[in-house]
């Protein structure tokens, strides 16, 4: 029982570890996603999320599901022997006119000014405050694609994911880390400033910290 109880008070010492390599996974996920949201696939891609959302589909010049026929694979949209092909070239023609393209873009950019306010939270807690907020919030509104996009499920039946499903489901693990960002980086500020916590899963203020009762 004693070496359990030592494997596990050095396993609690990951946590701040884990804490800081939170910011930069999430760094990386957002720059990496938000960057992909400029590439055409990506935007043809999200295309049934956001037609079929309430709270995005006005981004779109055509109504739902105008979309459908205008739908390509990965490759056929990026495989440059299909790009002088006429299906492909009146399908990406619908996607400019459809604004497809420019609010992918605009969303890209949002995706990646949250992934770089996350990681200023290593040097500057404020920011990751923000941007931890900002995370969980942003997922919120995906999670809610669940419900408005018939493509997360096979056939529309419940609980079979497509791959649309399985893609949007992942942002509650993205959900949770925003708000760990923004409680981590909440308690570095506070403790930086000189303030005790009332304990590690609280957010009470307790009092002015004499020196070294936040180490």
């Amino acid at each position: 029982m004693q070496s359990l109880k030592s494997l596990l008070e050095t396993i609690t010492k990951l946590q701040n570890l884990g804490g800081y390599l939170m910011h930069i996974a999430i760094f990386i996920i957002f720059i990496w996603i938000g960057g992909l949201k400029f590439v055409p696939y990506e935007a043809e891609g999200i295309a049934p999320f956001v037609a079929n959302s309430p709270f995005f589909s006005f981004m779109y010049q055509f109504e739902k599901p105008a979309y459908k026929q205008h739908k390509m694979s990965e490759s056929q949209s990026m495989q440059e022997d299909l790009q002088d092909n006429p299906k492909i070239i009146e399908n990406k023609e619908w996607h400019k006119e459809n604004h497809t393209y420019l609010v992918a873009e605009a969303l890209g950019i949002t995706i990646m000014i949250l992934g770089i306010l996350v990681l200023l939270g290593l040097w500057m807690p404020l920011m990751g405050v923000i941007g931890g907020l900002l995370v969980a919030g942003m997922t919120i509104t995906t999670l809610s694609f669940l419900f408005t996009t018939p493509e997360v499920f096979v056939n529309q039946h419940f609980p079979w994911l497509s791959g649309a499903g399985r893609l949007v489901v992942k942002d509650l693990a993205l959900f949770a880390g925003g708000l760990f960002v923004a409680g981590f980086d909440a308690r570095r500020y506070l403790e930086g400033k000189g303030f005790c916590l009332m304990n590690r899963s609280s957010v009470g203020i307790k009092t002015k910290c004499s020196s070294g009762c936040c180490s």
